[in-house]
């Protein structure tokens, strides 16, 4: 295989990757690289408006080859759009009659017409030095690549990227076109969980105050969570968008993003237990699960925070993304264990207590919170997944907002039904309702 295939190749997987794990968020970068042999490298991707820019400064900019002196015209910067990716990696010089192998003399994708071609190590000044603003002719979405075709050549330099928007008044919008708009989502999102708590302490803490166990004033901590989580982006995107940098505020984002994790995987892992409404103890097996989701969670975060802060210029940022996906996949699966404990223990529960009518509301509930959870985590993880794929980069914010419409449908799923009440759900039946419920538990064991 020839290096420019090689390197179309290596393209082709951090393409790839950009599209199917998750984005870094597009603001001010600056990175640098230390006899860094890579073919390729993806700094960013963005979506631009009819007045993008993209400004990109190279300091200390040096290539050293064991081979030959290598050509400074074959080591430069692009841009790519989505739809020019695939024609990009796969063009390739046509075979002829002198050359009827093409892979002998490769063409470096920096020659490729579907490129658009920034600028290359042969334009740097006798210093390594390089700064200049390109505006985008044509609105799209593009990748910002680095591209090194010289053959046994490693590159050490220090690279600022700017990629944004300019507004009609001058100033600068460093959001990509279609997640301009997040950052009124969160904050709309922030007004609907204060009222969501409010309405929630009252039932607790006024209404039922005598029926709130401690798996409610955990509940609340929960929401808490959320709504300083949905704060903190808020915050976190509108600072991105007006200055590049978010001051500070990807640390509460990534902090209030761990709690808020770790208290729901907590609450639905308690509630599955059916801890303080049929039992007031868990058992070693649950407390296990516990012990395995919490510090899932930790890592599943640090693997966020990584990821989010860097960018696919780091050589392990793949790596740290298949751990994020990792974790966060056994977290959901974790959770599910102990639903399915307390379902099979009510089965078998049904047989011996004699109480079938409170045994099959009990059932019925934890049945429905399972099919909840599983849905849940489902649209979460894959169908917003999808939407941050399939749609058009100008209308980004609707897999945020689908998320965040999600999580709140969610949420008042489960504190609707593990409300405190005098007679709650696990109890609705009255012993009159009860050879009705032993014909349904049998026909369901019939059915199993």
């Amino acid at each position: 295989m020839g290096l420019a295939a090689a390197a179309r190749a290596v393209l082709l997987l951090l393409a790839v990757a950009g599209v199917l794990l998750r984005p870094a968020a597009a603001e001010i970068k600056q990175e640098s690289f230390k006899d860094d042999s890579r073919p390729s490298i993806l700094f960013e991707k963005f979506g631009f408006g009819l007045n993008g820019m993209v400004s990109i400064s190279v300091t200390g900019a040096k290539a050293s080859s064991t081979l030959a002196r290598p050509d400074p015209a074959q080591i430069g910067f692009f841009l790519l759009s989505d739809e020019s990716l695939f024609e990009a990696i796969y063009d390739q010089p046509a075979p002829t009659d002198l050359n009827p192998n093409p892979e002998s003399s490769p063409t470096c994708v920096l020659s490729s017409p579907y490129v658009s071609l920034l600028f290359t190590f042969a334009d740097l000044n006798d210093k390594g030095y390089y700064n200049k603003t390109f505006p985008i002719t044509h609105p799209d979405e593009y990748s910002l690549f680095f591209a090194n075709c010289a053959p046994e050549t490693s590159v050490t330099m220090e690279v600022r990227t700017d990629m944004y928007n300019t507004n009609p008044d001058g100033t600068k919008d460093y959001l990509s076109v279609g997640m301009a708009s997040v950052p009124g989502i969160y904050a709309f999102f922030v007004v609907c969980y204060v009222v969501f708590l409010a309405g929630w302490l009252y039932v607790t803490l006024y209404r039922n105050r005598l029926s709130a166990h401690r798996i409610h004033h955990l509940m609340s901590g929960l929401l808490v969570a959320r709504m300083l989580y949905c704060i903190s982006a808020a915050e976190d995107q509108h600072y991105i968008r007006t200055a590049g940098t978010p001051h500070g505020w990807d640390v509460m984002f990534y902090l209030f993003q761990l709690v808020k994790g770790v208290i729901l995987f907590a609450v639905i892992a308690l509630i599955g237990t059916g801890w303080s409404f049929l039992k007031p103890f868990l058992q070693d097996k649950e407390k296990k699960v516990l012990m395995v989701v919490i510090p899932l969670q930790v890592a599943a975060n640090i693997a966020a925070a990584v990821v989010g802060e860097t960018g696919p210029f780091l050589q392990g940022w793949v790596t740290w993304n298949q751990i994020f996906l990792f974790v966060d996949v056994a977290c959901c699966c974790a959770v599910l264990f102990p639903v399915v404990w307390s379902m099979r223990s009510l089965r078998e529960s049904s047989k011996t207590d004699g109480k079938a009518a409170r045994t099959l509301a009990k059932l019925t509930l934890f049945r429905q919170f399972y099919v909840v959870v599983i849905g849940y985590l489902y649209f979460t993880r894959i169908i917003v997944y999808a939407l941050k794929t399939i749609t058009n980069y100008k209308y980004r914010w609707v897999s945020v907002a689908a998320e965040e419409v999600a999580t709140m449908a969610f949420y008042m799923f489960m504190f609707y039904m593990f409300r405190p009440a005098e007679r709650n759900q696990y109890f609705a039946l009255d012993e009159d309702d009860e050879e009705a419920a032993e014909m349904a538990l049998r026909e369901e064991e019939f059915e199993l």
